[in-house]
């Protein structure tokens, strides 16, 4: 061994100084977005009146935003427990929407008079889900965004192509918010796994509900749709 490596320091994990989080406004967006199709949707199909959501959601993002700016890189358990609160009332007002489209599609709700207006409410629903489930995606591998900009872990919860196949993969390579999403997307209209291979439980429970979530919403819609429209 050569001298000049022998004085080499030991490799070790990145110094903070080293650590280039992911950006926050992909994050940021798709929460405004989600916030966006919760003030479309008709009244009985909101968990809570109107500006109930909207505004815990914002608040919450704000909070992120004022405890992390600019790049998502600041380990911290407060900061950790605010993203699991917005995406879990994100997640919760998904969820709590298809049911009651389901409730009214099964009972003649207002909502499916019209062959129209069911698929747009039918639309906002599902576009809704896909957000909430790509969020809760990105934030719940391998313990968050700042987690994974400190360190990856050998044995992801969700594995990519690039994990599968690192020949594939730039070097430093790690999943990005437009990762999670395509991932979110692409299970809710394969109604399965693609390209992301889920590992752990929660992962395969998680695409598993998703999927469900998204064949119940899409098939009664355009089911009732055509029934309306014949």
């Amino acid at each position: 061994m050569s001298r000049e490596h022998a004085n080499d320091p030991p490799a070790g994990p990145p110094r903070p100084d080293d650590v280039v989080g992911e950006a926050r406004w992909p994050m940021a967006t798709a929460v405004v977005a989600a916030m966006t199709l919760t003030l479309l949707l008709p009244d009985d199909l909101r968990l809570a009146p109107v500006w109930v959501l909207p505004s815990v959601e914002g608040l919450l993002l704000l909070a992120l935003i004022a405890g992390d700016p600019g790049r998502i890189d600041r380990r911290s358990t407060v900061l950790r427990a605010v993203s699991i609160a917005l995406v879990g009332v994100l997640a919760l007002g998904a969820v709590w929407s298809t049911v009651q489209l389901t409730d009214d599609i099964i009972h003649g709700g207002k909502e499916t008079a019209s062959a129209a207006s069911l698929l747009q409410t039918g639309g906002t629903v599902w576009a809704g889900t896909v957000l909430a489930f790509a969020l809760l995606y990105f934030e719940l591998d391998c313990g968050g965004a700042a987690a994974r900009a400190h360190h990856m872990p050998s044995a992801p919860a969700l594995a990519f192509p690039q994990q599968l196949s690192p020949e594939l993969s730039a070097p430093g390579w790690r999943p990005r918010f437009v990762d999670y999403f395509y991932l979110g997307l692409t299970n809710a209209t394969a109604f399965s796994p693609t390209d992301v291979m889920p590992l752990a439980p929660w992962a395969k429970m998680t695409m598993a509900l998703q999927s469900l979530v998204s064949l119940l919403i899409l098939g009664l819609v355009v089911a009732r749709a055509v029934n309306v429209l014949t």
